[in-house]
């Protein structure tokens, strides 16, 4: 009866495990690696969209998104989550949108002029003008997640390196660059299915890098 109880005991332990570990996991990974959710690093042109949702953190049920085709994720500085759908390079342009919208379940979506949002480690560059400084090696960030993803998930890309930031970010690039040499591989690189890449300096991750 003990044996009984003591494996009984076990097994109920493993199953709470198994359900934290759930509750804890990050639903909407896999809909990033596949980019239907494209997170945004960079406020660039064109700078009209249509705001479906703000949270403090990001919703937990990948259901929400299963009417659109894809959704830009903002992380803001004030703490909040953004997600919205279409770039237009007009407001006009945006709410000729909104009833289409809102018939696809999203009842609260507003136009928004994204260089409103204040985003967390924007520190990055992204093309435009830049002309990067010759004696410092940049790599291409790809992505940043809550939670690690396989390295695997970045199709077309090699060696694609991982870090954990102090910010609890997990942040995922490739290559070491100097010169113009950063400027053309991010341009093949964005090229490859990554429109939201952009240069960092490797020195500034450096130390927070999982091998």
């Amino acid at each position: 009866m003990r044996k009984i109880l003591k494996y009984s005991l076990v097994g109920a332990i493993i199953l709470i495990q198994s359900l934290m570990f759930e509750v804890g996991a990050d639903k909407l990974a896999k809909l990033r690696t596949t980019k239907k959710i494209v997170p945004v690093n960079e406020i660039s042109a064109p700078y009209f969209a249509v705001q479906i949702l703000a949270l403090k953190k990001a919703p937990q049920s990948s259901s929400f998104f299963k009417n659109i085709d894809q959704a830009n994720e903002y992380e803001c500085a004030d703490g909040y989550v953004r997600y919205t759908v279409g770039s237009f390079s007009s407001a006009a342009q945006a709410r000729a949108e909104i009833s289409r919208v809102k018939g696809l379940g999203y009842s609260e979506c507003f136009v928004v002029d994204i260089r409103s949002y204040n985003l967390n480690g924007s520190s990055g560059t992204g093309s435009g003008g830049f002309r990067p400084d010759g004696n410092t090696v940049y790599t291409i960030q790809l992505a940043a997640y809550r939670y690690p993803v396989y390295v695997s998930e970045f199709e077309g890309l090699d060696d694609v390196m991982e870090f954990y930031l102090s910010d609890r970010i997990y942040r995922y690039t490739v290559g070491e660059y100097v010169g113009e040499e950063a400027v053309n591989e991010l341009s093949r690189v964005k090229g490859e299915g990554y429109p939201q890449a952009h240069l960092v300096p490797i020195e500034k991750y450096r130390p927070y890098q999982i091998e």
